[in-house]
């Protein structure tokens, strides 16, 4: 069935370009928001661009680069963003569950009230990220770097965090209850009630930890 954003012929055979997304954002001005849900943007530039609200479920950002990029409340749940660079990117309130996300670097990104829930974060680069009140239930974050990271209230309930690196992050409040932390590095991390229940802390390196007297007695 025809839609009224069909795309060019044959533009899904080829990454489209930062000149093709910039004229879908004009033309979709009346919209009020870009409609990407599944293109081929792999490796595109869009740095610094401004997407918020942009529906990009299920399109391919492999490689891209978002450097600084606004993505705030866009939809990019299933999408791929494997290797993609989000350095400091705008994504508070996004949608990016079931998202794949493997090798990226969202150093200094702000997800504040985003959705990650089951997204791939294996091997993320999450330093110095706001990741507060975030949803990040199942989602696999092993290798990840986290390392002073703003997870404070967020939901990391059932979510696998083995060989995860966490030291000096804030996890005040968090909901890690099932999660799997085993092998991970948290080292100086704020667990300061934080809900423990079924964790699994096997082998993991718990130095110099912050924890409320009540997490304590769990």
């Amino acid at each position: 069935m025809a839609t009224d954003r069909d795309p060019s012929g044959g533009r899904e055979d080829r990454p489209l370009t930062r000149m093709d997304i910039d004229q879908l954002r004009r033309a979709s001005e009346r919209a009020g928001r870009l409609d990407g849900r599944g293109l081929n943007l792999k490796g595109i530039d869009l740095a610094y661009f401004d997407l918020a609200g942009a529906l990009l479920a299920n399109a391919d950002l492999s490689g891209a680069n978002l450097t600084e990029t606004d993505l705030t409340g866009a939809d990019l749940s299933g999408a791929n963003l494997s290797g993609a660079t989000l350095f400091g990117s705008i994504l508070i309130q996004a949608n990016l569950s079931h998202a794949t996300l493997s090798g990226a670097n969202l150093g200094e990104v702000d997800l504040n009230q985003a959705n990650l829930s089951e997204a791939n974060l294996c091997g993320v680069n999450l330093t110095r990220a706001v990741l507060s009140e975030a949803n990040l239930s199942r989602a696999d974050l092993r290798g990840a770097d986290l390392s002073g990271a703003d997870l404070g209230v967020v939901s990391l309930y059932g979510a696998r965090l083995s060989g995860t690196n966490l030291s000096g992050a804030n996890l005040s409040e968090a909901n890690l209850s099932r999660a799997n932390f085993f092998g991970a590095t948290l080292i100086g991390a704020d667990l300061t009630d934080a809900d423990l229940r079924e964790a699994d802390f096997s082998g993991a390196i718990l130095g110099e930890v912050i924890v409320s007297d009540e997490v304590q007695e769990e």
